[in-house]
Formats: structure tokens, C-alpha cells, sequence
């Protein structure tokens, strides 16, 4: 199938009519090799059969709390709160995400740029590369909601125009994820399979989809299903941690009803040689600071 708008073949068709079928995904899930950055032969082994990886102690205890003042600094900034990138809690007003956040603190700009990260990036995904998006999330104790279960590039590919799923999350704990606190679920070796969702988008759907998404989910039989075939882990352990996870790969997580928050740095890198084009499911593309299409590569 090839799109008219964009002009080359979409090998992901989604918001469809009728019955979305799964399909079997073409691209690799790691494009780079040992020698192409830090993670060693095995844990890309790992990262391509699972969709995901942990490194522990990314961060050291210190810049944890650095960055966790940051978080809060952030949040507590009264003038921030007008601008369209702060996302608040539907029922409590509070603050739930922070999008464009690279370009808002200069202590996370430096961050995209530390090499325990970017080269990390370029590894897997095998070439130069750039912030799609970034955010920071906040999951407050006692009224903290969750995300239900999607793929990311389900959205970046219907709304943004992300042609093939060779982008990779990390997502980077500045609190210790419990079991029990909202920690993010996985189903692993979901990524090798593209689920579409049935329904249109809407116009301007971005508005309400950041605080809890209709359309661009997986129906309840889908997600059944991949979790009997895949199974369902966690991702938890001490704030500095790090999880990389494909942009494919069927995530979700609970609301939070302890008093422990549970707050993160999200930063997406998109291969330069996977640049958005044209949305392939929606009218127009969604804003920047949500699905950047500044494609220049990050540099030190």
C-alpha cells in the first residue's frame, strides 16, 4: 500500500474499518552491533528477542537527586503551567507530563548529549539520531493514573508520520519503581508484532489523548492475546535505573494509589534515516513539541 500523501509504501496500516488484523513486523528491532557502541553482544541479544533492556545505575545517587530537583522545580513553575506543552491530570488538575522538556531545562539538553545515552541510541538503532520527543512524567501518590496498554509507534506512525519503527525510548527513574507504584509493564517480544487499531482519528486528538487515549489503543481480544503468547514483566528497581524499550514493544502501567510518586526522564531517539513524513492516519501532523521534525542529529 502506498499513501498519496506521502508518496512510499506504508507497511503499517492502522486506524482502520472493520477488523484490524496483526502484522508481523519487517524491521529489525536492533540495527547496530557490539562494536557500534557500549552494550555488550549480549544485551543486544536481548534487547532484539525481548524489545527491551535495563541498565541499572545509569545515573549516579547525586545526579538522581540533581534531576529530581529539576522535576520539581519544573513542576512548581507557575508560568510553565499556561504553556501547551504541561500536560495536568484530567480529575486532579495536577501536573502529569512536561513534553519538549530538552529544549525547557538545560540540565536535560546537557543530558540527551551524555554519552551513557546517546551512544546507547545510535547503537541500537544504528545510525545518527534525533529527539523525536521528550517529556517528563510525573505519577504522584494517591492520584497518579496510568497508561493503558499501546504501542507508541502506533501514534507516532498514524499521527506523526514515523514511516518504520526504528526509534527507541528511555525512560530513566528519578524515583525507585515499586511492583506496587505504577511501575510500567512490558510484554516482551511484543515489538516483532504491529497491532492496528480500528477507529478514525480525530481532528486535533493529541488534546485529549495525552491525558487518556480512545482511539489508538488495542482492542481487549488483542491484548489477550499477545499477553498469552508474551507474557507480561515489570520494569522495577532504584531511581537512577534506566529501561530502553522499542518503540513497537506493547507497554502500559496502573494507576498509582500508594503514597510512593514515581516520576521519570522519557527521552525518544529517531534514526536520522527514519524522518517523519506525512501523518499516515490523521489529517495534519500533531504539533513539534510532541513529534519533533527537526531531523538534524544530536551532537556533543
Amino acid at each position: 500500500m502506498t499513501t498519496m500523501d506521502t508518496g512510499i509504501e506504508d507497511l503499517y496500516p492502522t486506524r482502520v474499518t472493520g477488523t484490524a488484523e496483526p502484522i508481523d513486523r519487517t524491521d529489525p528491532t536492533v540495527w547496530g552491533t557490539e562494536a557500534d557502541g557500549p552494550d555488550d553482544a549480549a544485551t543486544l541479544a536481548s534487547h532484539d528477542a525481548k524489545g527491551y533492556h535495563v541498565v541499572e545505575g545509569l545515573l549516579s545517587p547525586a545526579e538522581v537527586q540533581t534531576y529530581w530537583q529539576e522535576l520539581v522545580r519544573l513542576s512548581g513553575d507557575e508560568e510553565l503551567k499556561a504553556d501547551e506543552r504541561v500536560i495536568t491530570e484530567k480529575a486532579s488538575g495536577e501536573v502529569r507530563s512536561i513534553f519538549e522538556v530538552h529544549k525547557i531545562s538545560e540540565l536535560i539538553s546537557e543530558l540527551i548529549r551524555d554519552p551513557r545515552i546517546l551512544d546507547r541510541a545510535r547503537q541500537i538503532l544504528g545510525s545518527e539520531v534525533y529527539i523525536h520527543q521528550s517529556r517528563v512524567n510525573y505519577m504522584p501518590g494517591f492520584k497518579g493514573t496510568g497508561f493503558y496498554w499501546h504501542s507508541d509507534f502506533e501514534t507516532w506512525h498514524a499521527e506523526d508520520g514515523m514511516p518504520r519503527p526504528r526509534a527507541v525510548s528511555c525512560s530513566i527513574a528519578l524515583t525507585d519503581n515499586y511492583p506496587f507504584n505504577g511501575g510500567l509493564m512490558v510484554m516482551p517480544g511484543s515489538q516483532r508484532t504491529f497491532v492496528p487499531c480500528v477507529g478514525e482519528t480525530p481532528e486535533d486528538y493529541y488534546k485529549s489523548s495525552l491525558k487518556e487515549q480512545e482511539i489508538g489503543v488495542p482492542s481487549q481480544a488483542d491484548i489477550t492475546k499477545l499477553a498469552a503468547e508474551y507474557g507480561i514483566e515489570q520494569f522495577t528497581g532504584p531511581a537512577g535505573s534506566a529501561l530502553w524499550f522499542d518503540s513497537n514493544i506493547m507497554h502500559g502501567s496502573g494507576n498509582n494509589i500508594t503514597p510512593f510518586p514515581r516520576s521519570n526522564i522519557f527521552l525518544v531517539f529517531n534514526s536520522v534515516e527514519n524522518a517523519l513524513v506525512e501523518p499516515f492516519a490523521a489529517s495534519k501532523p500533531r504539533p513539534t513539541f510532541i513529534g519533533s521534525r527537526e531531523f538534524t542529529p544530536i551532537t556533543r
